[in-house]
């Protein structure tokens, strides 16, 4: 059963065209990997999956539902798209907890819960505008996680992460995706895909060039 539909869908930018009638269906409890080259369109797709981005020409459907520009953030969507959105103050276990306010399905136990699992300790009072890049990428990641989203849609979810950190993440993302999470991300390299995604999708100029079983 899908749960996100693009249906010749096509965005520019100034003149120049990012994703050309592109069509693809997501289907509920898979795991996809965007792969192309830097520019091929990949990170506009994913933002166009949920909302972020609408498309000039196309449509984009949730659970049959259309996204437009008054329908508010799909629930139950956790996002990891042009970098991490944090209060720089603040600790992580803060942000979380600000994050899941806003809501109010996750514990502060929860949330320090997702801090561990993503490397990071939940006891420290270190100001996230003192982390490291890859602290910085792992705190993005726990505010995706946060929630247990039915669907992440995650770019580059490895950015700055060390080897051991990269091993935890995809072993995480690999329990989510076999527990029934929806995952859609992105990578420049195919191995951090083939580790994690049921399916590959290759974009190229705009386009899908492939689509692919892992």
């Amino acid at each position: 059963m899908s749960i996100i539909d693009v249906r010749n869908a096509s965005k520019s930018f100034k003149g120049q065209t990012v994703l050309a009638d592109v069509s693809l269906t997501i289907e509920r409890g898979r795991s996809y990997g965007l792969c192309g080259p830097n520019g091929s369109g990949k990170s506009v797709l994913l933002q166009m999956l949920c909302g972020l981005i609408a498309p000039d020409t196309g449509s984009v459907s949730i659970d049959s539902s259309l996204l437009s520009a008054d329908r508010t953030f799909p629930d139950r969507f956790g996002i990891s798209i042009n970098g991490p959105a944090y209060l720089a103050g603040l600790s992580a276990i803060d942000n979380l907890l600000d994050l899941a306010a806003i809501r109010k399905r996750d514990t502060r136990a929860d949330c320090e819960a997702v801090l561990d699992d993503v490397g990071l300790d939940p006891r420290s009072r270190q100001r996230v505008r003192t982390f490291s890049l890859g602290m910085k990428q792992k705190l993005a990641l726990a505010q995706a996680f946060i929630e247990s989203p039915e669907v992440l849609l995650l770019d580059e979810p490895f950015n700055a992460l060390d080897e051991e950190s990269v091993q935890n993440i995809t072993t995480l993302l690999r329990a989510k995706s076999e527990s029934g999470t929806t995952i859609v991300m992105t990578s420049h390299h195919r191995s951090e895909i083939d580790a994690i995604c049921d399916s590959i999708i290759t974009i190229n100029g705009g386009k899908i060039r492939a689509d692919t079983v892992a």
